[in-house]
């Protein structure tokens, strides 16, 4: 009788799989194949925009067009990419599986900014390029911006978060400092003062001072 009742305690605890939940656990895609084409999926705009700037469906000026829509789909990726921490934390909508994806593509689209701006509005000339640093400050914020992603790019595999630890999530702390030098840099970029600027930057200081408020259930000591 006491092996009938621990087989029996045991199999409450390890239910057979039925076959419907094997069949929907066959073509579940790995937390990687999702990755993957979240990414490609959303790196199809870009795609699309260069090949209307080279088949001239973009209208005068294809590359500048580029050139803005690429700066705001960095902008808009990397704003989504912080707001999976709030989601899961107050919601309950876990999407931490896709916070790497959404931040690799807000770099992805800044670097399409970025050389956009070094070739097609520079043509890769130095003095024209430090004279635009030194009269235009909006740049400089953006390129601390993107240097930061570059970094936290260039970190965001295992091996780089097995390699520095504790330190990894220290060092990625810094796209919030990244965020906030992309809202400066997007909203002072025009001559003529826009309300979607500052309407996202709006958007990211809701979502960056989310980090202050303290967990619903706990507390206070």
């Amino acid at each position: 009788m006491k092996r009938l009742r621990c087989f029996k305690q045991w199999r409450a605890e390890n239910p057979m799989p039925s076959p419907t939940s094997d069949q929907s656990r066959r073509f579940r895609l790995s937390p990687l194949t999702r990755q993957v084409l979240l990414y490609v999926l959303f790196m199809l705009p870009a795609v699309s925009y260069l090949a209307g700037a080279f088949s001239g469906d973009l209208g005068p000026n294809p590359f500048k067009t580029c050139l803005h829509e690429f700066g705001r789909y960095a902008f808009r990726f990397l704003l989504v990419s912080l707001m999976i921490s709030p989601l899961k934390r107050f919601l309950k909508i876990d999407l931490m599986v896709y916070r790497r994806p959404l931040g690799l593509l807000a770099f992805s689209y800044a670097a399409l900014h970025v050389t956009l701006y070094f070739w097609w509005a520079r043509g890769f000339d130095i003095q024209r390029i430090w004279k635009d640093f030194l009269t235009r400050p909006f740049l400089t914020f953006g390129l601390i911006a993107f240097s930061i992603l570059v970094v936290l790019a260039a970190t965001s595999t295992r091996k780089s978060i097995i390699r520095l630890g504790k330190k990894w999530a220290r060092l990625h702390r810094l796209v919030y400092v990244a965020m906030v030098l992309a809202c400066i840099h997007y909203t002072i970029a025009f001559k003529q003062w826009y309300i979607e600027p500052f309407v996202y930057a709006a958007v990211a200081a809701c979502v960056l001072g989310l980090r202050f408020v303290p967990k619903p259930g706990l507390k206070k000591s």
